[in-house]
């Protein structure tokens, strides 16, 4: 990964926190949900980290443990600010949730049975679907599936949802097959 930005572009801490509250304020459908989000804020408007970056931090973090939008906080805050920008960023993608559900724990029991609300979470769904799909459609140009590779993750899918095979081991795999192609690939170069 490149090296961490100048110290003029280096957010506060407070900026760090702000922008991850609005990220995590605003992500509606999970992690994957708010690609499109980061990607803009973080990428194009912020410019705190790079594409090629926030692609491969992306791979990374959703290879982790944990919640994949913590974890994604967690990566940026460290790489535009250190450990204390890690926690900062981590603590304001947290709190719009934490929030959240507490006020819907509170509240649950008188808007469980609402028509109003049932219609407008009908809503968002579709729109869910597209802030998901849109950042994985960008995901796939930069890393550069082609029609000739497309079977890899058409494999891995498969491999994951109708074999049940935990992604965990899929990832394992596709790492130690890209490290021994790679390999075969430079020997062959070599020859």
């Amino acid at each position: 990964m490149n090296s961490r930005p100048s110290s003029s572009s280096r957010p506060t801490l407070w900026l760090l926190f702000s922008t991850f509250f609005k990220i995590g304020l605003f992500t509606i459908g999970g992690g994957y949900a708010m690609l499109a989000l980061v990607r803009k804020i973080i990428v194009n408007d912020r410019r705190w980290i790079d594409e090629d970056e926030f692609v491969e931090t992306v791979a990374v973090m959703q290879s982790l443990p944990g919640i994949f939008a913590v974890n994604t906080a967690l990566s940026v805050g460290n790489r535009v600010k250190g450990k204390g920008g890690s926690m900062v960023a981590a603590l304001g993608a947290m709190l719009p949730s934490i929030v959240i559900v507490l006020a819907l724990t509170i509240f649950a029991r008188s808007a469980k049975d609402n028509p109003v609300v049932e219609r407008c979470f009908k809503g968002i769904r579709p729109c869910v679907v597209a802030l998901i799909l849109s950042p994985a459609l960008q995901m796939i140009r930069k890393a550069g599936i082609t029609w000739r590779n497309a079977y890899l993750p058409v494999i891995a899918t498969v491999l994951v949802c109708a074999v049940g095979i935990s992604p965990v081991w899929v990832i394992l795999a596709a790492g130690v097959l890209g490290a021994a192609h790679g390999l075969y690939m430079k020997k062959k170069a070599a020859l």
